[in-house]
């Protein structure tokens, strides 16, 4: 073979699980060429547990590959299929590797096709501690075929630091299935999927089984001494003020992990950032000012080589602003809400990511998962996706600029006029997100925040000075102090600051700028008791923890009239309005008119925006009264005097977290979300401290019992009325009994008729099963209650009373199990506030709401499931049926099945009824007669008796017969049937 046939050609080595037996096939497709027939072609024996197969490439330089056992079982490296080059590969456990596995062994004999090891097969698990924080492990385990240990498992020993071992004896089973715990209630069970592990030696480390694993625990290598080359070909392009950086890889005797990109130029002086890859976007530059970079190397051991030579570019002009935006209006009953987490949905733009300084802690460093991750250059990139969903609507995690340790959700605001630059880029600022929305018939619903900023202020309010010293102990942390210079977390600490030691720099690495915060010296005006005195207690590192230090409600830190002055001692009485959550969460004074003032001036500036409504978080954390007053008709006469008539369906839901399974949150109506959905009925002080307690206690007086009710979301019979809304407050809320209860959708949907009749309107209820809080039940874990039950729950909120809501990801049950929030403790790629972007690459183009045109790569496998067609189907019945949408409600005469209601909304020319049954068959007794149409499956009754009976079957199938009615003709079959409208 000459040399150039040689490199190209490619010798894969595929090691496959232990129960494929004796077919194993390689189905490849070169580049520029077809893929070979399905299933590929037969690998042979190569060694024990490996199969070999040698392609002729020709021409090309590399393919794609997916592995199968000829009998539908495939892998195909979870949908994103294998990228090889040329050589020697091999492709293990979804990992792709170099060389060869079998040097030195001797052909194995092609497996007996049960695929089963010989007697006495064993497994030697290795399971990395350190990625869990756990000091011991656990593992529960069963052997292929056979039953799970007795929970928590069995004990591993511990084998060297931060590695914990066992031995399995798994008799004549081929491997196991297995999930880890720390004794202690913390399990890591691969996100709910479990591990799968073969024979043989294995390592489970960060979610990742390698088999055939070299031992973790065996001799040290020698120390690494040598650097990486310096890298090469650094290059700058410039587009406006964007610069994208790029570069030839550099190389090491073990391996390169990264590389530090060194810019000078313009007021910022000199900045490094991190990266791993070879190329590295500068977003946000200033307009015609020239700038230097210089790239080096470095390896795990810390080495690092020389700077590159220096590539120099001068940026551009700043694109324009963009155009102030006006909101779409229209009845938000109308639509469907996608909840996203911004920073943690799709990348559009690298250059912007930051890790903070609980990169390395939180374990986010080690799978590359900066923190803030996603940003509006993703949204905008993927609304074609939420489009082809069927949601008109997106809710988005707070914008405003945050500042705390570990912000990417967005509730530390601390600028808030400003919004947070780890979210925005040229030309995908927040606005050009808003505009870019409104253009494909999609609402933007902010979510806000009136209770609370972060522990260090709000600027422009009020920013403690904390007590600081640059100590041996300290210096680390506490920057210098510049003048005129403050927070930006867009520059963060290098971890090179040549004042520090490399234990210091490791600490300080990844901290944006904090020298505008503190003071050794009291300052004018102190309240602070004790000021630098040490107070008795110790950072985690030991270190001298001082008074006045940290912010806290009860130090005098905070001035009362703008702040609260306590800690939350009861979650259901009165201090629950007035008191701080979470040291995090500094309390405003909210009944002080300059906080007041504050508030309302900064979310005006969103209105202005564009923004169809705000979500509200911790409503309930704020008296009613208060809100009565102040906050909500500022809100109002805002968005009608700067929008109109569409200003007039600005939409406000807050979140009034009650989470108990009774009509009243523990008897107390001032912590029950129907509460906030009424004006007040009498009089109070003008002083709006005193008004907060004559209210609550006026009302805690009256008790649940004697609260307002409404029957604005019933039907009287089959008739639909006009709601009175004259009682309404302004504020709509999310359904949290619902979301309590939708465990099971009978309870959920019991539950939620139950309350109905003391909100206001229930009809504009935001109905969730889970959130970025908690699953239902105050689960903290993403739901994970199987897909037949996630069928159903969507079966019964796209057709019953109120707003339906999907946190992101839910569609494809994303993280089910998943805890849902660990802080810094864990990675977030362990979570449910895992990125979701790899499911989302390629590209995707909506024809229309709930309609695909068009989808390329893993986002069209994404569009491909199951739960993803349900809601399409459900999101275009819902849209065509506007009894659905706005209907008052009624069980009266329906037998047969619980989840079963008759739906009608009258008004504006339309007249639409409909008769929905979830989950099973029900008769409707005492309906108008006439022609009705099943929107599922097109199947016409004409009732002349007054009942009309809907054979269902299948959990979370559904029948929905709409009525003809003159000038109102039933749409018919809607849509494509699916896996479970059917």
């Amino acid at each position: 073979m000459t040399a150039a046939a040689a490199a190209n050609t490619v010798t894969v080595y595929y090691q496959p699980p232990a129960a494929w037996g004796a077919s194993v096939n390689v189905h490849y497709g070169v580049d520029g060429a077809a893929w070979t027939p399905v299933p590929g072609v037969a690998m042979e024996s190569a060694c024990t547990g490996w199969r070999r197969k040698s392609i002729d490439l020709g021409a090309a330089t590399g393919l794609q590959v997916v592995f199968t056992n000829g009998t539908g079982t495939w892998d195909n490296n979870n949908g994103a299929n294998y990228r090889l080059g040329t050589g020697t590969v091999t492709v293990s456990g979804g990992r792709i590797g170099s060389g060869d596995p079998c040097a030195g062994s001797s052909p194995s004999p092609t497996p007996t096709p049960s695929g089963t090891p010989g007697p006495g097969a064993t497994a030697e698990v290795y399971y990395r501690l350190t990625t869990r924080g756990w000091s011991a492990a656990n593992i529960h385990y069963r052997p292929t075929g056979g039953t799970w240990t007795a929970v928590p498992g069995v004990a591993m020993e511990v084998a060297c630091a931060g590695w914990a071992r066992k031995v399995l004896d798994l008799g004549s089973a081929g491997g196991l299935t297995a999930a880890f715990n720390n004794g202690a209630g913390q399990w890591d069970n691969n996100n709910g999927a479990d591990y799968t592990i073969g024979t043989g030696r294995s390592t489970v480390s960060g979610g990742v089984v390698t088999p055939a694993a070299a031992d973790p625990c065996g001799p040290p290598a020698p120390p690494d001494t040598t650097a990486p080359s310096v890298p090469t070909g650094l290059n700058a392009t410039v587009d406006g003020v964007r610069v994208t950086l790029s570069w030839t890889a550099s190389t090491d005797d073990r391996a390169v992990t990264g590389y530090e990109v060194t810019r000078t130029g313009g007021t910022t002086g000199s900045v490094t950032v991190t990266t791993t890859g070879t190329r590295h976007v500068e977003s946000a530059l200033s307009p015609r000012t020239a700038y230097r970079w210089t790239v080096r190397a470095r390896d795990e051991a810390g080495n690092r080589s020389a700077a590159s030579d220096p590539a120099t570019a001068t940026t551009g002009d700043a694109p324009p602003a963009p155009a102030g935006g006006s909101p779409l209006g229209g009845d938000p009953r109308e639509d469907t809400i996608y909840f996203v987490m911004t920073a943690r949905f799709a990348d559009g733009d690298p250059g912007n990511n930051r890790g903070g300084s609980q990169h390395v802690r939180s374990g986010n460093a080690a799978n590359d998962d900066p923190m803030f991750r996603g940003d509006f250059q993703g949204l905008v990139d993927k609304l074609d996706y939420i489009k082809a969903l069927g949601f008109s609507a997106i809710w988005i995690t707070p914008v405003v600029l945050n500042r705390s340790d570990y912000d990417f959700h967005g509730y530390h605001g601390w600028d808030f006029h400003r919004v947070d630059p780890r979210l925005e880029s040229p030309g995908a600022s927040y606005q050009d997100l808003i505009n870019a929305a409104h253009r494909k018939g999609i609402k933007i619903f902010q979510d806000v925040v009136y209770n609370h900023s972060s522990r260090w202020g709000a600027k422009g309010l009020f920013t403690p000075t904390v007590y600081g010293v640059r100590d041996e102990q300290w210096k680390w942390y506490y920057d210098q102090p510049q003048a005129g210079r403050e927070y930006d977390p867009m520059v963060e600490h290098d971890g090179a600051d040549p004042t520090l030691t490399a234990a210091q720099n490791a600490q300080a690495k990844g901290r944006p700028y904090n020298g505008d915060l503190w003071s050794s010296s009291a300052p004018a005006g102190n309240r602070c008791l004790r000021w630098g005195t040490p107070n008795g207690s110790y950072s985690r590192e030991g270190y001298t923890v001082y008074h006045c230090q940290w912010p806290v409600p009860t130090s005098g830190l905070f001035p009362a009239d703008l702040y609260h002055q306590c800690w939350i001692g009861n979650w259901e009485g009165e201090d629950s309005r007035s008191c701080w959550l979470h040291e995090d969460l500094a309390d405003f004074n909210t009944e002080n008119a300059q906080v007041q003032q504050y508030l309302i001036d900064v979310y005006n500036k969103y209105i202005d925006m564009g923004v169809d409504g705000f979500r509200i978080d911790t409503a309930v954390h704020i008296p009613r009264v208060t809100w009565n007053r102040r906050f909500l008709p500022a809100i109002q006469q805002h968005a009608v005097a700067r929008h109109g008539e569409k200003g007039k369906d600005f939409y406000v839901f807050g979140e009034v977290a009650a989470f108990v399974n009774d009509k009243w949150n523990r008897g107390s109506v001032n912590h029950s979300a129907q509460f906030f959905t009424w004006k007040e009925r009498r009089d109070y002080s003008p002083d709006d401290v005193r008004a907060a307690i004559e209210q609550y206690d006026y009302e805690q007086l009256l008790g649940t019992g004697n609260q307002p009710t409404s029957d604005n979301a019933f039907l009287r019979g089959n008739s639909y009325h006009s709601p009175d809304h004259s009682r309404f407050s302004g504020m709509n809320v999310i359904d949290m009994r619902m979301h309590m209860n939708f465990g099971d959708a009978n309870n959920a949907f019991g539950n939620g008729r139950d309350s109905d009749d003391s909100y206001n309107d229930a009809t504009y209820n935001v109905v969730y099963v889970d959130s970025h809080d908690y699953g239902p039940n105050k689960s903290s874990v993403r739901y994970t209650g199987g897909t037949d039950a996630w069928a159903e729950n969507m079966s019964l909120m796209w057709t019953f009373r109120g707003i339906p809501t999907l946190y992101y990801g839910s569609e494809i049950e994303f993280q089910k199990g998943a805890p849902i929030d660990c802080g810094p403790s864990c990675p977030l790629a362990t979570t449910g506030r895992a990125y979701y972007g790899a499911h989302l690459a390629g590209s995707v183009t909506a024809a229309d709401f709930g309609v695909v045109a068009s989808a390329t790569g893993t986002v069209a496998q994404t569009l491909d499931k199951p739960l993803v067609k349900h809601v399409q189907r459900l999101n275009q019945i819902r849209r065509a049926i506007p009894a659905l949408q706005k209907g008052q409600y009624s069980t009266e005469g329906i037998s047969g099945n619980q989840m079963a209601y008759k739906r009608r909304f009258t008004g504006g020319g339309v007249d639409s009824f409909a008769l929905v049954t979830v989950s099973g068959s029900a008769t409707f007794s005492g309906v108008p007669n006439g022609t009705y149409t099943d929107a599922v499956t097109g199947d016409v009754k004409v009732v002349t008796n007054g009942t009309l009976t809907a054979s269902v079957s299948g959990k979370g199938n559904l029948r929905v017969y709409v009525l003809s009615l003159p000038g109102n003709p039933a749409p018919g079959k809607i849509g494509e049937t699916g896996p479970y409208l059917r």
